[in-house]
């Protein structure tokens, strides 16, 4: 008998409960997946809470890595026993799950299915802000926002393995050392600093070119008043609470900004974009641009797992361990 983490109700971490399951048959093109390792994201935290609704009972996470230990009729390229991961799809917080055959991606010997487990979203996410949202050239200047997490440290490596210069933010001075860690060139501190003057002086009032924000909130607007005319903001989430309604006239004409609000999970739905994507993070994961400096728990402590990530208590990655 298996385990899963069931969401029965929105809310708080109180209403996801741990069950027994039995491993399910797949599909002619599903597989079955035994985890041995599940990402935890915001987006899980958003999922529970009801901002990206699902129905339920539901099973979250959105990505994992494992062995695989059935396929359907109609699946030729994955078999029994290759260790595969996965990104962008619901349903991972289980020992074993149904996946649909084109979303595994066999994983090469030199890295760990817990590695794996850990990486792939923010690996997918940052590839889709570098070069689709904004394709980075060498020499630009990006602001990054909790630059201490996992997508935040790995944005920073992979802008500047790609040549730009990279402003991280941290709420802390411990986490400020481990920004600086990852390349970061300058750090502002402090979740009540003021990111604007900072941003106007190390830029010399030029702005940065393309700002990456996760907080959301008031934060947003004093992002947008980071970014150079003809630059481009990207929201890709709301740990600090909802955006407050913003105005075409706060973008343009005058400072002339581009907002976006890319969905990973909208990329990630694209079988041929996650593909060519899927390949790049594996390689920046070869390249140490994607590292796993994170987090482990047990599967039965997902609730404890989504807290201490809401709560900015984790720094780096978390995987859920079956």
């Amino acid at each position: 008998m298996d385990r899963k983490v069931e969401l029965i109700a929105t809310g708080d971490v109180d209403k996801l409960r741990i069950t027994d399951c039995e491993p399910q048959q797949p599909a002619s093109d599903e597989l079955r997946i035994r985890h041995e390792g599940t990402g935890v994201n915001f987006i899980d935290i958003y999922q529970r809470t009801g901002l990206y609704p699902l129905p339920l009972p539901a099973v979250l996470g959105v990505e994992g890595a494992g062995v695989v230990e059935a396929v359907g009729a109609e699946v030729s390229d994955i078999h029994v026993g290759d260790r595969i991961a996965y990104a962008g799809i619901p349903g991972a917080y289980a020992a074993t799950r149904l996946l649909p055959a084109w979303r595994a991606i066999k994983l090469p010997d030199g890295i760990s299915t817990k590695m794996a487990a850990a990486s792939f979203l923010r690996g997918l996410t940052a590839h889709m802000l570098l070069t689709r949202t904004y394709p980075v050239k060498g020499g630009e200047t990006l602001l990054i926002h909790a630059a201490a997490g996992g997508l935040g440290a790995t944005l920073t490596r992979w802008a500047k393995h790609l040549g730009c210069t990279v402003i991280g933010t941290t709420g802390s001075p411990e986490k400020a050392d481990i920004v600086r860690a990852n390349g970061a060139d300058h750090v502002i501190v402090g979740r009540e600093a003021d990111i604007v003057s900072q941003i106007d002086q190390l830029t010399k009032a030029r702005g940065v070119d393309f700002a990456i924000d996760g907080i959301g909130g008031e934060v947003l607007r004093k992002t947008l008043a980071c970014v150079r005319r003809f630059g481009v903001a990207a929201s890709i989430g709301q740990a600090a609470g909802p955006i407050p309604p913003i105005s075409v006239e706060e973008l343009g004409p005058i400072r002339s900004l581009s907002l976006a609000r890319p969905s990973v999970m909208a990329y990630a739905a694209e079988q041929e974009t996650y593909r060519f994507a899927t390949q790049a993070v594996i390689a920046a994961i070869g390249q140490g641009i994607i590292q796993n400096a994170g987090n482990e728990y047990a599967l039965t402590e997902a609730a404890r797992a989504q807290s201490d990530l809401e709560s900015g208590k984790t720094v780096g990655s978390i995987v859920l361990v079956p």
